[in-house]
């Protein structure tokens, strides 16, 4: 559906928006704005040409589900990679592994990130200057020829933050590198200048050897000093030095939605005529349709964006939209607790039990594939963000596999915040068993996974 929402301006005291609230505060002037949609027939081009999706419709007969937009389904074969036998969890982690690496996505969608396709080196991520050193003096870019860049992360070297086994070392070195480890996590900036931006996706698109103009230059910023002073907890930034037109978000999943305590990756280009046209947004899938406005291929379907349509405010707005605004509507409005109505018309076509039935399911199959994305992004984290990606998923692995524990006795998806099912009536109206089975022999896979990334107390979880 279209998502509506009042008028908001980078003045405003309040934002509204109508059917999600979460992730939105009303001290913020950035705030959500625009609609989404499953599909687009804009001349953005956010991503590749090709939309593509791996969802069958489960409901023969429907004319209103477009397959292009549809959400990818599940079934046993296809989660055969998460899966662990406690007795090999080695074994079958690197089988895991090597089926991620060989994923065969149709034509027009390029390979899952990079980060699945080689062993992280263990070289040191240089330290970053912090973000307010260089707001003043990063007036150069360094553009190259205009061809867009690879959908693929180039390979994140490992920070100090990743793990070692330390087989010769001594408990106390162990313990230290532990602390040393949560210490990182709980100081890690959410805005910061860095330099390397060579695996963006965007990092060969530009002209060569052109100096941006200085009304460009002062835009971006001004947009760099909106994200640093504003972005909300659960929103992190990286960007460039050498590369004023690049930026990485990093999106934590709201709690009470089908995305809660996932991560999710986005590369943003500034375009040259920027802000008369909106920023180019790509999402790093992994080849996974969780959402009808995240595409596989890597589109990002939103009326902020003009990717999608939409009346006034909706769209950008080149003298009041900010970036700012385009990373919470993302969280707010796309990673919603009611994804399946998305797409237009659905409120409207699926009301009543039916829709609500329609809804659920979807809700179903989208924490199935948030669980696979959390699996992908924990073992080749983005470059400048490990520390982030191992320190998250340390503090929410609890909270994580105790909502699986939920979900497999018959909570609704998203009835669980934080570990604890919040409305305990809610269980009446049982997931499906299909949902249960998929998610309990996902479950040991996962825990293996957060064990070794250093996460305590997980093992209490095993069937």
């Amino acid at each position: 559906m279209d998502v509506e929402i009042e008028e908001i301006s980078a003045h405003d005291d309040s934002v509204k928006v109508k059917d999600n609230k979460e992730a939105v505060t009303e001290d913020n002037p950035d705030t959500v704005a625009g609609s989404t949609s499953g599909s687009t027939d804009s001349g953005n081009n956010n991503s590749s040409n090709s939309d593509i999706s791996y969802h069958e419709d489960q409901n023969d007969g429907d004319d209103g589900l477009d397959d292009c937009d549809d959400m990818s389904n599940y079934d046993d074969d296809d989660e055969d990679y998460m899966y662990y036998d406690d007795e090999d969890d080695e074994c079958d982690y690197l089988s895991m592994q090597a089926q991620l690496d060989n994923v065969d996505l149709p034509a027009g969608v390029e390979a899952t990130v990079s980060w699945l396709n080689e062993p992280a080196p263990s070289s040191k991520v240089s330290s970053q200057a912090s973000s307010s050193s260089h707001l003043a003096g990063a007036q150069t870019l360094n553009p190259t020829l205009p061809e867009l860049a690879s959908s693929s992360f180039a390979q994140a070297p490992t920070s100090s933050s990743s793990l070692v086994s330390g087989g010769s070392n001594s408990h106390l070195k162990e313990e230290v590198t532990e602390d040393d480890l949560m210490k990182k996590y709980q100081s890690f900036k959410h805005f910061d200048v860095v330099e390397d931006f060579s695996d963006h996706h965007y990092s060969n698109l530009g002209v060569q050897g052109q100096q941006p103009p200085k009304a460009w230059s002062k835009k971006v910023q001004d947009e760099w000093k909106i994200l640093e002073n504003d972005l909300p907890d659960t929103i992190y930034v990286r960007v460039y030095e050498a590369r004023m037109d690049l930026l990485r978000a990093v999106i934590i999943g709201p709690q009470g939605t089908p995305y809660h305590d996932g991560l999710f990756v986005f590369d943003v280009l500034f375009p040259q005529n920027y802000p008369d046209v909106p920023p180019m947004v790509y999402y790093y899938s992994g080849g996974l349709r969780l959402n009808p406005n995240l595409y596989d291929c890597g589109k990002v379907c939103l009326s902020l964006l003009n990717t999608w349509t939409g009346k006034g405010n909706e769209r950008w707005m080149p003298n009041s939209s900010t970036m700012l605004q385009v990373l919470v509507s993302i969280q707010a409005l796309i990673l919603n607790s009611k994804p399946f109505f998305n797409e237009p018309g659905y409120e409207a076509s699926y009301a009543g039990p039916e829709g609500q039935r329609r809804s659920n399911s979807y809700n179903e199959d989208a924490f199935v594939l948030s669980l696979k994305t959390m699996t992908y992004t924990l073992r080749r984290p983005p470059k400048h963000f490990e520390d982030l990606v191992i320190g998250h998923f340390r503090c929410h692995a609890v909270d994580i596999l105790s909502a699986c524990k939920a979900y497999i006795e018959g909570a609704p998806v998203g009835s669980v915040v934080k570990g604890i099912v919040q409305d305990l009536s809610a269980t009446a109206e049982k997931s499906s068993s299909t949902f249960r089975e998929s998610v309990s022999r996902m479950k040991n896979g996962l825990i293996s996974l957060f064990t070794k990334n250093g996460a305590n107390d997980c093992d209490r979880f095993r069937v």
